[in-house]
C-alpha cells in the first residue's frame, strides 16, 4: 500500500511558456559554466595557479556525482541498477550538466556499444578561454583538472567506468581540431572509482536531497513533448522536444548544479583562507561576477526591456533565487519589490547568505544584488532592508532606477573574460546517434 502523494513544492519557472523555457534552459547550463570563470580568477590571485587547479577538482568531484544521479532520476534515464549504467547514460548526464553546455562545450559523441564510447570536442569553450593565458593554464585544466573530474562524474553512472584522453590541448599544431578526443569503456576489471572527500561533505547539504515536484508523464508525447529522457541518446539535445513540466524540473535541476557546484567551491576556498572573512571576500566576488553576467543573458534571452519591473522578473528566473522551495522569496514585479524568506539555501550557507541589506560588518552585502540588477540596465539599483521578523536571514529589496549608469563591477568585468559571455546559440537538427 502508498502512502499518499507529496504535496506538490511549485516552481518559478512554471510561469514560462514552453518555448521560452527551451530557451532558458540552455542559457542556464551555459551560466552554470560560468560560475569558474567568475571564482577562479579570484583563487589565482589568492592562491596561485597550482591550488586554483585543486580547488576546481575539489568544486566538481564534490557536486557532479550528486547532480547526474538527480538528473537521472528526475528525466527517467537512471540505470535500473544503482552504479551498473552504461555508456549512454554517462553521455546523456553530460548533455545536462552545467559543465559541459551545449554547443560552447561542443561534445560529438560515439557510441560502439553499451560499454565502449567516445567523445570529442568540435568546440571547447574553456579552451578558448584559457589558452591566451599560456600552455601552464591549459595543462592546468585539461590534464590535471580533467582526469579526476572526469572520472567523478561518471561514478555517479557506474563507479568502473573510465574515461581517458586519446588527444588533448595544450593543441600542436596550436590550430588543432577537434580540440581534445577521449574515451569512455566500462569494464568489471576497472578498479572502482570512489568519490573524492568534498562529496561526503556536498551530499549532506539539503540542496543535495531537495524534493522537486515529479514531472508527469504525457498523454501525448508528440503533441506535449517528452516526460522524460528514457528514449535514444541525441546528437544534440533538442529542449523544445520536452514537455512543459520537464522543462520546469530541468531548470530547476540546472539551478541546483549551480548550488551544490558553489557549496563544493566555498568548502574548498575555506580549506585554505586564513580567515572566515577571507573566504566570504573571495565567495562574494564569485556571486557578483556571475550575479550580473546571469542576469544580462537572462534578460537578453527573454527579450525583457530594462525597467525595474523587468528586474524583478529576471531575479525570479534567476539561479540566486531557484528553485524555489531551496530559496523562498516573494517577488511583485508591479511593485518592484522582491522579499526572501530564511530556508534551506541560508541552512547551507551558500549564496543567500552573501546577501542583504549593507551593515557596518558587512557594507557589501548588496553587491551581488546591485551587479544583478545593473545586468539587466546600468541605472537601476536596490534599496535592502532586513526582513520585518528580524530573523537575521530575510530580508526585502525594492528595484528603483537612478539618474545616472553606474559603472560595470570589476567582478563582472573579470568574467565578461569569458569567450561565454557573448556566445550565442544556433538552431540545430538533432537526431538519434546509432550504436554500433
Amino acid at each position: 500500500m502508498t502512502g499518499p502523494a507529496a504535496p506538490p513544492v511549485g516552481s518559478r519557472y512554471a510561469d514560462l511558456t514552453r518555448a521560452q523555457l527551451a530557451v532558458v534552459v540552455p542559457e542556464l547550463l551555459l551560466i552554470g559554466q560560468l560560475i569558474d570563470r567568475s571564482g577562479m580568477a579570484w583563487c589565482i590571485s589568492a592562491f596561485g595557479r597550482e591550488e586554483m587547479a585543486r580547488i576546481a577538482i575539489e568544486e566538481w568531484a564534490g557536486a557532479s556525482p550528486i547532480y547526474t544521479r538527480r538528473m537521472q532520476q528526475a528525466l527517467g534515464y537512471a540505470p535500473e541498477v544503482a552504479g551498473e549504467g552504461d555508456v549512454v547514460t554517462i553521455f546523456k548526464g553530460l548533455q545536462l550538466d552545467i559543465g559541459a553546455p551545449p554547443q560552447f562545450m561542443d561534445f560529438r559523441y560515439q557510441v560502439r556499444d553499451r560499454w565502449h564510447g567516445s567523445f570529442h570536442l568540435d568546440h571547447c569553450g574553456a579552451l578558448m578561454d584559457v589558452e591566451p593565458m599560456g600552455p601552464e593554464y591549459v595543462r592546468s585544466m585539461c590534464h590535471d583538472i580533467e582526469d579526476p573530474t572526469f572520472d567523478a562524474t561518471a561514478v555517479a553512472t557506474n563507479p568502473r567506468a573510465q574515461v581517458r584522453p586519446l588527444h588533448r590541448p595544450p593543441r600542436v599544431p596550436a590550430d588543432r581540431a577537434p580540440h581534445c578526443a577521449w574515451t569512455v569503456v566500462i569494464d568489471p576489471a576497472h578498479p572502482p572509482v570512489e568519490p573524492l572527500a568534498p562529496y561526503h561533505r556536498i551530499v549532506t547539504t539539503a540542496a543535495a536531497g531537495l524534493a522537486l515536484d515529479p514531472v508527469p508523464a504525457s498523454t501525448d508525447p508528440e503533441v506535449e513533448g517528452w516526460s522524460d529522457y528514457a528514449g535514444p541518446l541525441l546528437d544534440d539535445l533538442d529542449f523544445t522536444r520536452f514537455s512543459h513540466a520537464a522543462l520546469v524540473r530541468i531548470a530547476d535541476e540546472v539551478c541546483l548544479q549551480m548550488h551544490l557546484l558553489n557549496l563544493s567551491f566555498v568548502l574548498a576556498v575555506r580549506a585554505r583562507c586564513t580567515s572566515e572573512e577571507q573566504a566570504r571576500a573571495i565567495c562574494r566576488k564569485q556571486l557578483v561576477g556571475i550575479a550580473g553576467l546571469a542576469a544580462e543573458r537572462l534578460a537578453r534571452a527573454l527579450g525583457l526591456g530594462t525597467t525595474p519591473a523587468d528586474a524583478v522578473r529576471v531575479l525570479a528566473m534567476h539561479p540566486l533565487l531557484n528553485p524555489l522551495p531551496y530559496a523562498p522569496a516573494d517577488l511583485d514585479p508591479a511593485t518592484a519589490r522582491a522579499t526572501v524568506r530564511p530556508g534551506p539555501a541560508h541552512g547551507d550557507d551558500g549564496w543567500l547568505t552573501l546577501c542583504g541589506p549593507a551593515t557596518p560588518a558587512d557594507p557589501e552585502a548588496p553587491s551581488a544584488l546591485q551587479a544583478l540588477v545593473r545586468g539587466v540596465d546600468p541605472r537601476l539599483d536596490v534599496e535592502v532592508e532586513p526582513a520585518a521578523e528580524g530573523d537575521g536571514e530575510g530580508w526585502s529589496l525594492r528595484v528603483v532606477q537612478r539618474e545616472d549608469p553606474a559603472a560595470e563591477a570589476g567582478e563582472v568585468a573579470v568574467t565578461r573574460f569569458s569567450t561565454g559571455a557573448g556566445f550565442v546559440f544556433e538552431p540545430r537538427r538533432s537526431l538519434p546517434l546509432l550504436i554500433g
